[in-house]
């Protein structure tokens, strides 16, 4: 699971490199959360992670506040987070997941290019169970001896730690977000960015050449401005 979540993490951080595009992305999370669990963030744990997460790349307070209060006051960003499912060429299964005020426009925009690059928009539920759903927390080495207490995290949901030279990621179950949240605030460790994130449970090897071209649909796919994320079970 390590590698496979390095790997994810480093892509993902790569299409969020403007400035902007990572704003707006926590700013559509952040208006979902409120949506759902409320507009506290000592209540609302997710959001909590959230704010933290927007913290940490430098996102102006006024932003987040701005994104809170749409939720709140109910403007005209009615955004709801839709997961959308289908499979590449050569059997490799992709999961999408965005956010959108428009589901008739995000589907059909997904499904043409599905559809371009020779691959099917599936029904929900056609390839979600190949996948594993966690929590993750990337913390400061600075602040835990994980070695003194990973024991001790196993009873509030650990499965992994991926230890690093300046911090290092603590991958749990999903269900156990919270608890693991709790306990690390509790213990006044540094979390430097936290959410969940879905790892494939088996990769699929494919040559290089067919390897491009699921590569190449999921370029198009993440470049969508709907978009959050991008799943796969590709072996790259």
């Amino acid at each position: 699971m390590g590698r496979a979540f390095e790997f994810r993490k480093s892509r993902k951080l790569k299409r969020w490199s403007t400035m902007s595009k990572s704003f707006t992305k926590l700013s559509k999370e952040i208006q979902i959360s409120v949506k759902e669990n409320g507009p506290s963030p000592e209540s609302n744990s997710k959001l909590r992670a959230l704010i933290q997460n927007a913290k940490s790349i430098n996102m102006p307070k006024d932003n987040i506040e701005r994104a809170i209060n749409k939720s709140i006051n109910k403007t005209k960003d009615n955004l709801k987070k839709i997961f959308l499912e289908g499979y590449a060429p050569f059997g490799i299964a992709i999961l999408v997941e965005a956010i959108t005020d428009n589901n008739n426009r995000t589907v059909a925009n997904i499904r043409s290019y599905f559809k371009k690059e020779n691959g099917e928009l599936g029904k929900s539920g056609s390839v979600d169970y190949l996948f594993n759903k966690i929590a993750y927390f990337e913390i400061s080495n600075n602040t835990i001896d994980l070695e003194k207490i990973e024991l001790e995290l196993i009873d509030f949901g650990l499965l992994e730690i991926i230890s690093k030279k300046k911090y290092s990621t603590i991958i749990g179950s999903y269900e156990n977000f919270n608890s693991l949240q709790l306990e690390l605030e509790k213990r006044e460790v540094e979390i430097i960015n936290s959410g969940f994130d879905k790892i494939p449970n088996n990769l699929i090897s494919i040559d290089e050449e067919k390897k491009n071209l699921i590569i190449k649909l999921i370029n198009i796919i993440e470049n969508d401005e709907d978009v959050q994320n991008v799943y796969h079970n590709l072996n790259i």
